[in-house]
């Protein structure tokens, strides 16, 4: 069965969504800021009618933060309690297909940290590997919440 992902840079790594959760890829835009909320949620942005918070990725995955913000992209994504929120990333690269032999489980263990539920296989290619990574899980329910509030 083939699999179809978006990939896109954060940092030097490439990372994928599954297609399906993706609901668009848009040019960078200034978002509000929010008060008294994690630092590595950039703000909101008005998406046709709809509210959308912004997540930083690179500070949610505690890398240095954008020298220029004018050149990333926004990946707006579909949660499974069908809230959207969009993800600030380096940039977006292609939509790639593979078939499911070619997707690795994760390691069990990386770096001493154990279970990193965001992270749900390694796509296998030539030339690179490419993590892919589970929308759902990369907030905690608390975290969810509180974009829910916003």
């Amino acid at each position: 069965m083939e699999l179809k992902f978006l990939t896109f840079h954060i940092g030097e790594e490439v990372f994928a969504i599954n297609i399906m959760k993706v609901e668009r890829v848009k040019e960078y835009e200034k978002t509000t800021k929010v008060p008294n909320i994690a630092d590595y949620v950039e703000g909101i942005i008005n998406l046709m009618g709809e509210l959308i918070p912004i997540i930083n990725m690179r500070k949610k995955f505690m890398l240095p933060d954008f020298e220029n913000k004018e050149k990333s992209k926004i990946i707006v994504v579909k949660l499974e309690n069908g809230k959207k929120v969009g993800l600030l990333v380096d940039d977006v690269r292609e939509v790639l297909t593979v078939t499911e032999e070619q997707i690795d489980e994760p390691p069990a263990h990386v770096g001493g940290m154990s279970n990193i539920k965001f992270i749900s296989g390694v796509i296998k290619l030539p030339n690179e590997m490419v993590l892919t990574l589970e929308v759902d899980n990369l907030l905690t329910a608390e975290e969810k919440l509180a974009l829910a509030n916003l």
